[in-house]
């Protein structure tokens, strides 16, 4: 199976004409041109936003909402995962390549589970990441899988946050014009991104900070998610934000509420998200009593803190923790505050130095820290 890629941008392209946000405009400005998403498989079957049928005699064609087939490809319409998408196309050309393909931007489209894995996938991962997440997680796309994004457009700020997220989700980035063939996108058994076991995302209140880890860890098929600062019962407020961060979590991630994050990183696989580590550490002050002395707390903690770096340096899974960036306010008027701030900058800062990656989220925008 060979597959041209005529147009990679959204079903209006990217920059899409007339528009004025800054993503378009910073990709006009930087002469970057994608043609709506549009691909055509061995010469012979065309998917895509706008693509018109062909006459009788034509090459086979497949537009929205009809499916044909050239000679020996079996051409499908799937459905959309979640009720009211789009769906998409399941292509079996005669020497028995599969592609997978969404019907356009928002599309999910959702493969039957015992279906075989596909060679190439196509996906709308701008309208939900976490689909490639769900289809790995059923075998539907392996290491083997080319892998790529369909419907790049201004969702995305620039094409460079778009690399990027490329990156973490192990996808390809696909240009107008590029060619792929049945080939690995990705080395079997990486556990990590390009070699990434360690991640710290830190940010400020209402930053974006917990949106950024839980966007990195969208195409993982097996991900834990840690909650330290249990569930808000008795406060209504937090029950809300707890509530929040539950519905915007893939429902098949598995959840753990526990401040045993040492344990958690020992015996985990897969992925970790830690949420966060801010709320771990008010919860172990509680625990050792640090809040009624704070000039004795630090060395109350010392234990569990060095628990928890030992194992945050030894871990076994792709780990991915949020935490709080606390140092860029006034000083706190109370002992508490400034014992909490003291000890969860010193704790930022032994993380950073373990991690093979941290970054800073600022109003929603991404500042990646520099590598030692």
């Amino acid at each position: 199976m060979r597959i041209l890629v005529e147009g990679s941008g959204g079903s209006e392209g990217w920059p899409q004409a007339g528009c004025r946000c800054a993503s378009c405009l910073r990709q006009a400005t930087d002469g970057m041109t994608r043609k709506r998403s549009t691909i055509v498989v061995d010469g012979r079957v065309r998917l895509g936003a706008g693509v018109t049928a062909g006459g009788a005699g034509e090459e086979a064609r497949v537009v929205a909402g009809r499916a044909g087939a050239a000679a020996g490809y079996q051409v499908r319409r799937l459905g959309d995962v979640r009720e009211g998408g789009g769906g998409g196309w399941d292509v079996t050309a005669p020497d028995g390549g599969r592609l997978l393909y969404p019907a356009g931007p928002g599309s999910a489209p959702g493969p039957e589970q015992d279906a075989a894995p596909y060679d190439v996938a196509f996906l709308d991962l701008l309208g939900d990441p976490a689909q490639l997440g769900w289809l790995r997680a059923r075998g539907l796309i392996t290491a083997d899988t080319v892998t790529a994004v369909a419907f790049a457009d201004h969702r995305v700020p620039s094409e460079r946050e778009l690399g990027r997220r490329c990156g973490f989700w192990r996808a390809r980035l696909v240009r107008d014009g590029d060619a792929i063939s049945q080939a690995r996108s990705a080395h079997k058994g990486l556990e990590g991104v390009n070699g990434t076991r360690r991640v710290l995302v830190l940010g400020g209140a209402r930053s974006g900070k917990s949106e950024r880890a839980e966007l990195r860890l969208a195409g993982e098929p097996e991900v834990t998610y840690v909650a330290t600062g249990g569930d808000g019962a008795g406060d209504p407020d937090w029950a809300a934000r707890v509530a929040a961060h539950r519905a915007r979590r893939p429902a098949w991630w598995r959840t753990a509420e526990t401040t045993d994050l040492a344990g958690v990183l020992r015996a985990a696989r897969g992925a970790v998200l830690i949420d966060g580590i801010g709320t771990w550490l008010a919860a172990v002050l509680d625990e050792r009593g640090g809040w009624e002395d704070p000039a004795a707390a630090p060395e109350k903690l010392a234990g569990r803190v060095a628990e928890l770096l030992g194992a945050w340096r030894q871990a076994g899974a792709y780990v991915v923790a949020v935490s709080d960036e606390t140092g860029l306010g006034v000083v706190p008027a109370t002992p508490a505050g400034r014992l909490f701030r003291d000890e969860l900058g010193r704790l930022n800062q032994a993380l950073a130095a373990e991690s093979e990656e941290a970054e800073l989220v600022v109003a929603g925008r991404v500042l990646p820290l520099g590598e030692w």
